[in-house]
């Protein structure tokens, strides 16, 4: 007599109620998790169980439970468990914005490695990782951010020096794209708006957000849709509402910078509200 085939493990991803420019998450996952992406955001997390692997700077890295995972903005990284008994971990997303609000122009801080044992990063990041289910206050919030931009100034070694490049034109295209998140932007619109000229304003927001500009306007545009499919809005109204032109124009780029494509994503989502 054959065995009944072994029930599909559960997958999911819990959201924590949002804060102004920082998304945290707790997941489950056995296998495959997610295709290579990016985030224009920090992505600093915490294994909490299993081993997570992940490809990262032409390296492989696992990180084990108690392991700090720190993942620069704009880094390619997919995400897999180790072993056959999957990973849990949780992660904080952070805007560059937040850090530079912090730093005043000084160079975004790399992290070398992917993961790290280091004691001041663990303390820093405990803070918004411990606390997925409770609202954190605003001064809390403050203090964190904070704390952790110090910590990762420090544990990378940085000079304390500001970059070359103009960070009141940065800061001033970073407010129009985030004002406009949902209007085709041009570079002419962003020189106008910063009286910098296109080529430098392009590296003085790499420098000081970590991305391009237009990486930046379509991670607003996804955050957007994500929000709309979250409240039971269809795909094709979500990718209009964001401002793409259509909903296979959202899905790709959906795809590219999550690792899901929007079912798989909504599925989890589900999942996680039930377990």
């Amino acid at each position: 007599m054959s065995r009944p085939p072994a029930p599909a493990p559960v997958e999911w991803v819990k959201h924590a109620e949002p804060i102004d420019g920082v998304k945290r998450i707790e997941a489950r996952f056995h296998g495959k998790a997610y295709a290579m992406h990016r985030h224009d955001t920090y992505a600093i997390g915490s294994t909490l169980a299993g081993v997570q692997s992940f490809s990262y700077r032409r390296g492989q890295c696992n990180s084990l439970p108690g392991n700090t995972m720190v993942l620069h903005p704009d880094e390619p990284h997919d995400g897999q468990a180790g072993t056959e008994e999957g990973f849990q971990y949780r992660m904080v997303y952070v805007e560059p914005a937040l850090f530079q609000a912090v730093l005043q122009g000084r160079t975004l801080p790399f992290i070398e490695g992917g993961v790290t044992t280091d004691p001041r990063l663990a303390a820093a990041a405990r803070a918004l990782l411990e606390h997925m289910d409770t609202t954190i206050e605003p001064l809390e919030h403050s203090d964190a951010i904070a704390e952790l931009a110090h910590a990762l100034d420090a544990v990378a070694g940085a000079p304390a020096q500001h970059s070359k490049g103009d960070f009141l034109a940065a800061r001033r295209a970073h407010a129009y794209l985030c004002d406009h998140r949902a209007k085709v932007v041009t570079m002419a619109d962003l020189e106008a708006a910063t009286q910098r000229d296109r080529w430098s304003l392009s590296h003085d927001f790499r420098v000081f957000y970590g991305t391009s500009p237009y990486r930046f306007q379509t991670m607003r545009r996804l955050d957007t849709v994500c929000q709309l499919l979250v409240r039971g809005g269809s795909l094709s109204d979500a990718a209009a509402a964001a401002g793409f032109a259509d909903q296979s124009h959202m899905t790709r780029h959906f795809t590219k910078t999550f690792g899901l494509t929007p079912g798989r994503w909504l599925r989890i989502a589900a999942g996680a509200r039930g377990a």
